[in-house]
Order: C-alpha cells, then structure tokens, then sequence
C-alpha cells in the first residue's frame, strides 16, 4: 500500500535518521519507506558517533534504539539533546518492550515519541510525518524570525542615518547681536518630522519657526527637511519673509498634502524686528511659543489649519513686545504629549511651568522624560528651541 504524501511548508523535504545496531532492523525501516518520495532515509549502527552523524545529515526526525551495546540509549538521547545543531530534532525511540518506565525516563530526557519495534509501517510514516512537520515548521518560524530582525536591524540603521542627516540639516546656536540660541532635538526611534531654524532676513530682522510633520517615517522626516530648506533658503515664490502670513501662505500652497503622500505639517514662524523689539507671529496649529521675561510668560498662538491641508487657506499674524532679557521657547508637542504611569496625560500647563523654572534645556528635557514610565523613551520627536533676547 502507498500512502499520500503530505504536502509540507515550502516543499521542505523529510530526512529520517536511524540509529540502531541491529542492522535487519535498518533494512526493515528502509524498505517500509522506500516508496515514499517524500521521504529521505538514511541509516547508522554506529552509536558512538550517531551525534556526529546526524549534525551533518541535518535530519527533520532522529529513530533511535534504546538498547545498544556501544552506548545506553537514554544517554544517547541526552546527547542528542545537549548538541545545538540536534537539541530541537523530533526523536522517536525505539524499544523492544513497552515500558511504563521506560517511557518516561525517555520523555523526561526530551524524546518526542515512543514506539515499541518494529512498529505498524502505517503507523510509523504517519508519525514520522507530523513530528518532521512540525520540526519544519518550527525552522522556517526561525528562519523567517532571523529574516525579520535582519530587516528590522537594517531598518533601524537606516532610520539612524536618517535621523544624524536631519540633526547635521540644523542651524548651529548662534550668540551675536543680542540674541543666543540654544536647542535640544530627539528623533523618535521610528523617525517622526520635526525641523526648526532661524537666520537673519536683514540687518533689522530675525525669523524663527518650528515646524512638525504629521506620522513618523521617512516621507515625514523627507517633508521637513524640504520645508525647512525652503525657509532656510527663502526659496518660496511669492513669499514676503518678513510677514508670517505671507510665508505660511505661500508654504500652504507649495505643500499641498495632495502633493505630498497627505502629509500636513503644523508650523510655528515669527520676525522679531531688533530696533522696536516687536515680534510679528503666526501660527498653523502649531503649539503656542513661550515668551518668558519679567516674570511673566505670555503664550503666543494665532489659529489656523495646518500648512498644506487646505489651499487658499487665510493666515493671521499677530505681534508682541519683547521686554528686555526676554527668553522665547518654541517646541514640538512630543516634548509634552506624555502619558504618567498612572495614565494621565501631562497638560502644556505643566510644560510652561518647566520653561518659567530658566533650567537649561538638556535639564528641561530630562525633567519632561522622567514624568514618562520607567524604560520608558518619547514615543514622539523632540525638538525644543530656545532665543533668548537682551
């Protein structure tokens, strides 16, 4: 009678091992299996060297005998067991007896299966084929693991290099002319869209912004290096960069989301004009930026839909004045948007009482990431920038 084969994962083939000194037993198993096609059989009456033999055969299932004369079959097995290359390889021993005993002193030293020989070939062929099945499926789960932290390993170093791109994009601090910058900046591990700068338009006027990409990944981190090259460069047609409207608008409409995969960023951008100290702002549902001077925090925010989520959007600007020894803070919403062990989510209030505290901002920063769970990292780019004004 011949049976089916069965098909397995990936046309994986079936290799039988069989250890026994009896070499009539040998003959018997081969000619149960012969018409198998499935099936790859070899045979071994040599015990002393059977580990040996099968770390280079590579078998999806081991029969072994439990009476040899060279060496005790449950130290054979033991062996098989301590081997890396045969500790997970299905084992069926063999005995002449069935025994209780036996038995479980097998299982307990890690044998798969127990077969009083010789046993029904019916029986046999099918037990050889579920136990290597399983052996096959438990390598390609293996295999397709290792594949896995290959590509998540390349992936993160990808997003590594990426990320040391992005932070040698951004400006150095600068401390001339009555103003000194200062900034902290942490990628998320999975690469998120934060960028900020500030450069001088002419002698009398200052630009700063922030601004933040919707989603992680590279197409977020590729959208705000190529808005804030844009700003950097004042590369945007039409635009006044004196005037924040004027440059979100024209930011809106060169960004349009339908443009750009549907990414959107939010943005934070204003002019301080140095001989009136007036700072002319606008906002694109941005987090408001912090003024601290004097003993008074003043949040500046003009609302409006983020840049690039609706054309021919109106932006509005607004202005304030900067009292001496004045400290202004702009930041991303991941330096605040943190959950508590317990759950709670730490408000922008609490935020702002950090930045009133005048800490430099590495210690703001820690500050923030300690109200996080324990192992815990920012699940959110970080970006904070701070000018302080004379």
């Amino acid at each position: 009678m011949t049976l089916p084969s069965a098909p397995l994962p990936n046309d994986h083939r079936i290799v039988v091992l069989l250890i026994d000194d009896q070499r009539i037993i040998g003959e018997a198993v081969k000619r149960m299996l012969q018409d198998q096609a499935d099936i790859e059989f070899h045979y071994s009456a040599d015990a002393l060297n059977a580990v040996e033999t099968a770390v280079g055969l590579q078998p999806t299932l081991i029969l072994q005998d439990l009476v040899m004369p060279e060496v005790d079959g449950l130290t054979l097995v033991k062996q098989f067991r301590a081997h890396p290359a045969t500790a997970a390889v299905p084992m069926i021993v063999l005995s002449s007896k069935e025994e209780a005993q036996t038995k479980a002193e097998a299982f307990a030293l890690g044998a798969n299966d127990y077969l009083v020989k010789l046993p029904d070939r019916i029986e046999l062929i099918a037990r050889i084929r579920y136990h290597s099945a399983a052996y096959i499926a438990h390598r390609q789960r293996d295999a397709a693991y290792a594949a896995l932290q290959r590509s998540q390993q390349a992936l993160a170093a990808e997003l590594a290099e990426a990320a040391a791109y992005v932070r040698s994009l951004l400006p150095p601090p600068v401390d001339a002319g009555g103003l000194r910058t200062a900034w902290e900046f942490f990628p998320c591990s999975s690469l998120g869209g934060d960028a900020f700068g500030y450069f001088d338009i002419d002698a009398d006027h200052f630009a700063v912004f922030l601004l933040d990409v919707c989603n992680h990944g590279v197409g977020s981190a590729l959208l705000s290096v190529s808005a804030m090259n844009a700003l950097l460069g004042r590369a945007l047609p039409g635009a006044e960069f004196r005037d924040p409207a004027s440059v979100m608008g024209a930011l809106n409409e060169t960004f349009a989301m339908e443009k750009h995969n549907n990414l959107y960023f939010t943005l934070w951008y204003g002019v301080l004009h140095r001989p009136s100290r007036t700072l002319t702002y606008g906002s694109a549902g941005h987090p408001p930026a912090v003024l601290v001077a004097g003993g008074q925090t003043t949040l500046l925010r003009c609302r409006a839909m983020p840049i690039g989520a609706m054309p021919g959007m109106p932006f509005e600007t607004a202005s304030a004045t900067v009292p001496p020894d004045a400290r202004l803070y702009l930041y991303s919403d991941g330096i605040y948007e943190i959950h508590r062990p317990d759950g709670s989510l730490v408000t922008l209030e609490e935020f702002v009482a950090v930045l009133e505290s005048g800490r430099p901002l590495p210690q703001v920063v820690e500050i923030m990431h300690a109200l996080l769970p324990p192992e815990v990292d920012f699940d959110d780019d970080v970006a904070l920038l701070e000018v302080a004004i004379a």
